[in-house]
């Protein structure tokens, strides 16, 4: 995933929170006038919304510091939001759990670049934690695991050890398309090719 799809699905995700935050206004608004009159109780989660703002920055800072070949700096912005208090605590609630699994893939591919390949591989199991589900975001992580272990592949002589890390990452790059089929398939239904 780039940089700009990253900070996009950031956005996306917080745009998704809030329409639906509004939609569950206006449906207790059919059903209880009062939920969303003014002194009634927020209905806007900002404790969401500001970690996904805090999201948004912390990727634009590392935008900045890796573009000025500055990775450390890259790294430790993305490491502030993986490591600082997330919304819903120690079972984060889905959305932070999303931006969190991509900030994890983009923490193994930079660190991969570096041939920090062991560190990689640690975040890219964080960020499994994180998507047990069935949807890009677990997809994305195990395509992002081929590419730790094909960088691992190019950096070594040939011989055993490359071979085991080439089959790693045709293994995961396996995962990662049927997952991505998986994803695709239940978001299509019917309507898929036939």
């Amino acid at each position: 995933m780039t940089r700009r799809s990253v900070k996009m699905a950031i956005v996306a995700i917080g745009l998704a929170v809030m329409g639906t935050l509004g939609v569950s206004c206006a449906r207790s608004a059919a059903t209880q006038p009062s939920a969303c009159e003014p002194g009634a109780a927020p209905v806007v989660d900002s404790v969401l919304l500001a970690f996904l703002s805090k999201a948004r920055a912390a990727h634009h800072k590392a935008d900045l510091a890796e573009a000025s070949g500055d990775v450390a700096a890259a790294i430790a912005s993305l490491e502030s939001l993986t490591s600082g208090a997330r919304p819903g605590g120690a079972t984060p609630l889905p959305e932070a759990s999303e931006v969190l699994s991509d900030t994890y893939a983009r923490l193994a591919d930079l660190r991969s670049a570096q041939s920090e390949f062991d560190a990689a591989l640690r975040d890219v199991d964080a960020g499994l934690l994180l998507a047990k589900e069935t949807t890009y975001f677990r997809g994305h992580l195990f395509e992002v695991r081929g590419l730790v272990e094909e960088r691992r592949a190019k950096s070594m002589p040939e011989g055993e050890g490359r071979e085991r890390a080439r089959k790693s990452a045709m293994d995961a790059f396996d995962e990662a398309v049927r997952i991505q089929d998986q994803v695709i398939s239940s978001a299509l239904g019917d309507a898929g090719p036939r």
